[in-house]
């Protein structure tokens, strides 16, 4: 069995946790309203007024005057997403992290020691609770796709099990908009073929499917019934690295997508470096509205996990190959693969004193911030100064993957 850990609410989450006269407030985390920045995080009480993540901060402060907006506080994050990791690595070593506040894991193995899956995905949800004062919402089932599916059935403090042979009564009376890859324009299509539900999907011809969606319909039927046969991948395992978000609402303002770009690239390299990763090759993916999807890739003439390449290579990727006049963006992600280890190529990487100098930046800001928090060191707007583009926006007040 899968489980889907997924973080209720979680940079907003930490900071009423952190900061305990927010509790019972609508708490708003990224940019103010008085700027350009864009929501990154809303708790419950804020989306109960129409606030989401991506909106424009000003928009949000009209729905929502009475919330409190934050700046996000990413290496906070960081911190406690390495905790809750801690925990899961107590029941097993297959853990695949998604983002800062989500996670895969393989329980299988782990069985005859700590119960059957549904006993250690109620395990972990409470040691959570207990000793990082949070909320999860798990999800357990006998896929990926199945379990986060089950984790954000109930959210928040949701815990929902699929049974295997349980599966088609679970997605059957589901609206179809639930399946991953069905959108505005998908679900257009759907509604014209009057269907409504993952039932009355699994009931058309594959071949119905093929005509309208071309292979995106043997997909879509592959989920209507319950399969997906990927594997939980640890990052060591993983033969790439990558981030990628849905936004609520399609983006076309290219200074918000860049920031987004920059905050993916951050949570990538932290993978990266947590297991002594370099990659040589960086991919950005961009799935429009209409749901075409284009991907691009760089080689780097070396391999790294240094954020600023990383983060220019993206960005360049992003703001030269963009289509001119390009339909909004609904899907954004960032990925590094072409892995050596960095104990047996970092010595041969640094051919000029400004590489060596963000590698010692990179590795020390993250030695300083796993011994003594967070808090301790912050990244400067730098960074951001260096690129070609301007301008750049602060990296606290870079949005998180939206949340549901």
């Amino acid at each position: 069995m899968i489980l889907h850990v997924d973080m209720d609410a979680f940079y907003a989450s930490v900071e009423q946790r952190d900061q305990p006269q927010l509790q019972g407030q609508a708490v708003i985390v990224g940019g103010t309203p008085e700027g350009r920045g864009v929501v990154a995080a809303a708790n419950y009480q804020a989306r109960k007024a129409g606030v989401h993540s991506a909106m424009p901060a000003a928009r949000a402060k009209r729905l929502c005057p009475e919330a409190v907006f934050l700046p996000s506080r990413l290496d906070r994050y960081a911190e406690v997403s390495r905790q809750i990791r801690d925990i899961f690595h107590r029941y097993t070593p297959l853990v695949e992290p998604l983002s800062l506040d989500e996670a895969f894991l393989d329980a299988t193995g782990s069985e005859s020691l700590f119960g059957s899956s549904m006993e250690i995905g109620q395990q972990i949800k409470q040691q959570i609770a207990d000793e990082l004062q949070l909320v999860a919402s798990v999800g357990v089932a006998p896929n990926k796709f199945l379990a986060k599916l089950a984790s954000d059935l109930e959210k928040p403090d949701g815990f929902v099990v699929v049974d295997a042979g349980g599966v088609q009564q679970f997605l059957d009376p589901l609206p179809v908009a639930r399946l991953w890859g069905v959108g505005r324009v998908t679900g257009q299509v759907f509604e014209q073929l009057g269907v409504e539900t993952i039932r009355n999907l699994r009931q058309l011809p594959q071949e119905t499917l093929r005509q309208h969606f071309g292979e995106q319909g043997q997909h879509l039927w592959q989920l209507a019934h319950g399969i997906d046969d990927r594997q939980v991948v640890p990052d060591r395992e993983a033969k790439s690295v990558s981030h990628e978000t849905t936004f609520a609402q399609d983006i076309d303002d290219l200074e918000a997508l860049r920031a987004w770009v920059l905050e993916l690239t951050e949570q990538v390299v932290r993978r990266l470096r947590r297991h002594k990763l370099l990659g040589r090759t960086v991919q950005l993916k961009v799935r429009f509205s209409n749901f075409q999807t284009i991907t691009r890739s760089t080689t780097l003439p070396q391999p790294t996990n240094l954020t600023q390449v990383i983060w220019k290579t993206a960005d360049r990727m992003l703001s030269d190959r963009l289509p001119a006049n390009h339909l909004p963006v609904r899907l954004l992600g960032v990925g590094v693969s072409g892995f050596d280890h960095s104990d047996q190529v970092q010595h041969t990487l640094f051919v000029d004193e400004d590489l060596a100098a963000q590698t010692n930046l990179d590795q020390a800001a993250d030695q300083i911030r796993d011994k003594f928090g967070s808090s301790s060191i912050g990244r400067g707007s730098g960074l951001l100064h260096q690129a070609k583009h301007t301008p750049q926006p602060n990296p606290d007040d870079l949005p998180p993957s939206p949340k549901r």
